[in-house]
């Protein structure tokens, strides 16, 4: 187990002790030097952080106590948002000065016909290419902005695993929906992927709270308005858009509902090498058949 708070008065212990009792979380109190502490398993550490968390934003009368920091509670702020940003401007750069432009999109946007035909490797390709300046800015905006929330969320690693499987599950479950006739580039499949994980994480967290369940579906709407605001305007993939966000709900979900834990730095590394070898080998297979 670990420590959540230390320090507590008894009416602090005894407040906390009632939020975390009511949202279904076991914990220990323990009498410290100073005060008291609640104590609760590792795999529950965020869950109660954040009921108690809720619990004292609604309550502001009340005495709220000061908070451990504790190993687990969550992730050092990432900006690796503005990094991805930068790959894309980047890449952007590069095929410009490269093959004539029309010939790229064709050579690895993700063309239904072709990805149902074992190439795979055009759901991962085309998130990185863009149809001119305009649609560039939109989808850097987005990557910095949303890529930063999940990967302060759930890790620089794991984050970015999550945001690139629900590009890539969302351009193939399109092209299935397809089937052929119909190619299609760019990274805003993965930020609503992106719009998704963050919408179902907050979800399961709020429906979790004493008074959260009604809450709980507002990031969910709140993400859906997004699609429809930004994800459906002229020229856009809307049945992308919305595959990439499914995918990404459902990622979220089952992070928040089995892995809602802080993941140790070898395991960012690992999950942010598998990134990295995926996109690599997407382009190096790319390559070879271009």
């Amino acid at each position: 187990m670990k420590a959540l708070f230390d320090n507590l008065t008894t009416e602090q212990a005894d407040t906390c002790g009632l939020v975390l009792s009511s949202s279904g979380i076991a914990y220990r109190v323990k009498k410290g030097d100073t005060g008291w502490e609640i104590w609760v398993e590792e795999e529950n550490l965020t869950i109660a952080l954040n009921s108690i968390k809720q619990y004292f934003r609604e309550n502001t009368d009340t005495d709220h106590p000061a908070l451990v920091d504790a190993e687990g509670t969550g992730y050092q702020k990432t900006y690796s948002g503005v990094w991805a940003a930068a790959v894309l401007v980047l890449c952007h750069l590069i095929f410009l000065t490269g093959k004539d432009h029309p010939e790229l999109i064709r050579a690895y946007g993700a063309s239904a016909d072709l990805i149902l035909k074992g190439e795979f490797f055009r759901t991962i390709t085309a998130l990185m290419l863009h149809a001119d300046g305009v649609h560039l800015a939109g989808n850097v905006v987005g990557i910095a902005v949303l890529g930063t929330a999940v990967g302060s969320n759930m890790g620089w690693g794991v984050g970015w695993l999550m945001i690139l499987s629900a590009g890539i599950i969302g351009n193939f479950a399109n092209a299935i929906l397809i089937q052929s006739g119909h190619i299609s580039i760019g990274a805003s499949t993965a930020i609503f992927g992106a719009v998704g994980i963050l919408s179902a994480h907050q979800f399961v967290n709020k429906i979790r709270l004493p008074k959260g369940r009604m809450r709980a579906w507002l990031p969910l709407a709140g993400g859906l308005a997004l699609l429809g605001f930004l994800g459906s305007g002229k020229h856009t993939d809307i049945t992308a858009h919305l595959f990439g966000f499914l995918a990404g709900s459902i990622l979220g979900l089952v992070y928040a509902l089995h892995f809602n834990r802080k993941t140790s730095i070898a395991g960012q590394k690992y999950c942010a090498g598998i990134f990295w070898a995926v996109l690599l080998l997407a382009w190096v297979t790319g390559f070879s058949q271009g």
